[in-house]
């Protein structure tokens, strides 16, 4: 049986895209080149929508957090007054000190 001249084996590595080649015989890798590096930034046009859509959704939660205060804030003056009605039935007692316990 004839065996090829080149006995080297080209791959792509699955993880990095990076070009192997490896020596069949030798069980080594011959050479390497690197992965065409990826380009991940996007265009100005891109990047100002984005830019609007954060923004518009900051606006959006400021607005809500702020709603939620005003909320709370009126729903503890109404725990307030409906302690302060409950507080007038009840007559005034003198508080006990722990002197007083002795």
């Amino acid at each position: 049986m004839a065996q090829p001249k080149n006995s080297d084996i080209s791959i792509d590595c699955p993880c990095c895209g990076a070009h192997l080649s490896i020596d069949a015989k030798l069980r080594k890798v011959i050479s390497y080149e690197a992965p065409p590096p990826k380009r991940s930034s996007l265009d100005l046009d891109q990047a100002a929508s984005l830019l609007k859509e954060q923004a518009a959704r900051r606006e959006a939660i400021f607005q809500q957090s702020s709603e939620d205060i005003k909320i709370q804030s009126q729903l503890l003056e109404r725990k307030f007054e409906a302690a302060l009605e409950k507080s007038k039935d009840e007559p005034i007692r003198k508080p006990t000190r722990d002197i007083d316990l002795d």
